[in-house]
């Protein structure tokens, strides 16, 4: 589902010799000078590698525009692009859904100005995309992001009407990545020059599939056969293909995933470039058919009683601080920290907080979407809170612990079994996931019912 969302570029974003004009849609901006304006102006300043920066930006365009599963033509979209008065971060879905790339230029990868603080869509077209494939480190690169004035450069100076779909997917991306990186840990550290051997022999086919698992191995990953303690996935490796130019200015390879039992189920990860001043990092949903969009990992921070006005709340409080801090929020809410954390996944189910795997820390941003944007992309939710108010939801004697109830849908009528963080259900979703895509109706329509009670 797509919510087009009007965005007026003042013209093409462009290159001129030794400066990139990169023209922005508008905005949020919550502090600063200019505050909530057409056009703002976050950074104006010089980059201090600019091919490494050329390149990531090029990288984050690329997953922007390219299908890896099922492989086809598609339309551009412009990436994402927030400021936070220590960095600029621009990120990206790929348009299947299942690859988010983000670039962090450091406040160590630039020289210049954070006029404001704020999130926009940014254009990079397609002749900025030719320009900046021959930017070379040597030469000066000058980023203006948001410019309010009319810049002289090589382009005609024209006004750029543009519609941009803007999909929801990306919102849910964002909103599930927040919660499946949530118990990410950093699971290797590689050398540049073996992370660039190790990433340049794997699979480069497009339509290459399965995941692959490596274990640490001193200062490297090795190739296993099925997943270990501390062992990391990389489901679908040609998806990583964005990442492979910056090899060349890579200083090492930070590998990051969660707890993983013998099982073998496929699992996210993510793997970071550390660059001079920047960081490129590529998260991989856990195959290259699912997107993050449907994972159904902010299901349970939405069931919360308090979590909408807990959110409502805390997002007052949130100013694009570089690291958000939890026991700031407590304080400043009046909240316990456990709900801060559950205010914070459902801002993030809104696009609205994303998190720093580099830092152990969450960030702030800022997404043109209305607050009901929640219930609409999560329809189980929905769903679930629809089976209750109906009366379908049937819940028996149950040992301290433990729920077993009947829910009545359609034609169809599902027990369900809640025992302790264990849940299990009679429903056809229920059997082919397993609850590896989050809770089903059914379950979540149960909890709803004996919330407080378990």
């Amino acid at each position: 589902m797509e919510s087009v969302q009007t965005y007026s570029y003042r013209r093409p974003s462009s290159l001129a010799p030794g400066e990139l004009d990169l023209e922005t849609s508008g905005g949020t901006a919550l502090r600063g000078p200019s505050g909530a304006g057409a056009h703002p102006r976050f950074f104006n300043g010089f980059l201090q590698r600019p091919g490494v920066a050329a390149a990531g930006l090029l990288a984050v365009a690329e997953v922007a525009r390219t299908r890896y599963f099922q492989p086809a033509d598609t339309a551009f979209r412009d990436p994402v692009v927030t400021s936070d008065g220590e960095r600029l971060r621009f990120e990206s879905f790929s348009v299947c859904g299942g690859v988010h790339l983000r670039l962090d230029v450091l406040s160590a990868g630039y020289d210049g100005d954070v006029v404001d603080h704020g999130t926009t869509n940014v254009d990079v077209n397609e002749p900025l995309r030719r320009l900046l494939s021959g930017v070379l480190d040597g030469s000066a690169l000058h980023l203006a992001v948001g410019p309010d004035d009319v810049t002289v450069t090589t382009k005609t100076d024209a006004v750029v009407e543009k519609k941009v779909p803007l999909p929801e997917r990306w919102v849910r991306g964002f909103g599930e990545i927040y919660v499946l990186t949530g118990d990410f840990e950093a699971r290797a550290e590689i050398p540049a020059a073996e992370a660039a051997r190790l990433l340049r022999s794997l699979p480069s086919q497009r339509r290459a599939s399965g995941a692959f698992w490596f274990a640490p191995a001193g200062r490297s990953l090795r190739l296993v056969s099925r997943p270990t303690p501390g062992a990391v996935c990389l489901p679908a490796p040609q998806r990583l293909s964005a990442i492979l130019p910056l090899l060349r200015f890579a200083t090492g390879l930070r590998v990051y995933g969660p707890p993983v039992t013998g099982a073998g189920h496929p699992v996210a990860s993510a793997w970071e470039l550390t660059l001079p001043g920047m960081r490129l990092t590529a998260t991989l949903s856990p195959d290259a058919t699912r997107g993050f969009s449907g994972e159904g990992a902010v299901l349970d921070a939405l069931a919360s009683d308090t979590g909408a006005e807990d959110a409502d709340l805390v997002s007052v409080l949130l100013a694009f601080e570089p690291r958000i801090d939890i026991a700031e929020l407590a304080a400043g809410s009046g909240l316990t920290p456990a709900r801060v954390r559950d205010a914070l996944v459902r801002l993030g189910a809104s696009g609205r907080v994303g998190r720093d795997l580099a830092e152990a820390a969450s960030f702030h941003r800022e997404l043109p979407f209305a607050g009901d944007v929640i219930e609409r992309m999560n329809p189980r939710h929905g769903a679930a809170r629809a089976l209750v108010a109906s009366g379908a939801v049937s819940v028996g004697r149950n040992q301290p612990g433990e729920v077993s109830a009947l829910v009545s849908s359609g034609d169809h009528r599902h027990r369900v079994r809640l025992v302790g963080d264990r849940r299990s259900c009679t429903c056809p979703w229920f059997a082919k996931h397993q609850g590896s895509r989050g809770p089903c109706k059914h379950v979540l329509a149960v909890e709803q019912s004996v919330r407080g009670e378990i």
